[in-house]
């Protein structure tokens, strides 16, 4: 099956039944807040570097390689839950549990104390 000048589908994608297209549009939305979420870690990284040098050098190495990683891990996480969700949709299953929202939290949190340690100690 075809659906765009050649290309077929993933075959995780031709099983069970296309689901409402606003489901669809709605998990892409998602997928899309959490890609602004990626590059917002990546620029938060950049600003840090180049804007954090109050902050010791392994300290800020450590902050800004946080940072990269969380944003690393954000894009290939929310990639595979949008693929999981829309394959949930179309077999009707439950939805995935969100595993990436509590280790983001997980990420930025340690960045967060990390800073507050070093700025205190200065």
């Amino acid at each position: 099956m075809t659906f765009v000048r050649g290309l077929t589908r993933p075959r995780r994608f031709t099983q069970g039944v296309d689901p409402d297209p606003r489901f669809t549009l709605a998990n892409e939305r998602t997928f899309l807040a959490w890609i602004r979420t990626a590059l917002g870690l990546i620029a938060a990284a950049v600003g840090f570097e180049a804007f954090g040098p109050d902050v010791s050098a392994p300290v800020r190495a450590i902050v800004v390689v946080g940072l990269l990683v969380a944003a690393v891990v954000t894009a290939i996480g929310c990639f595979v839950r949008w693929g999981a969700v829309e394959a949930a949709m179309r077999t009707g299953r439950s939805l995935p549990v969100p595993a990436l929202a509590p280790l983001m939290s997980g990420i930025l949190v340690g960045a967060a104390g990390t800073l507050i340690i070093a700025l205190g100690f200065r």
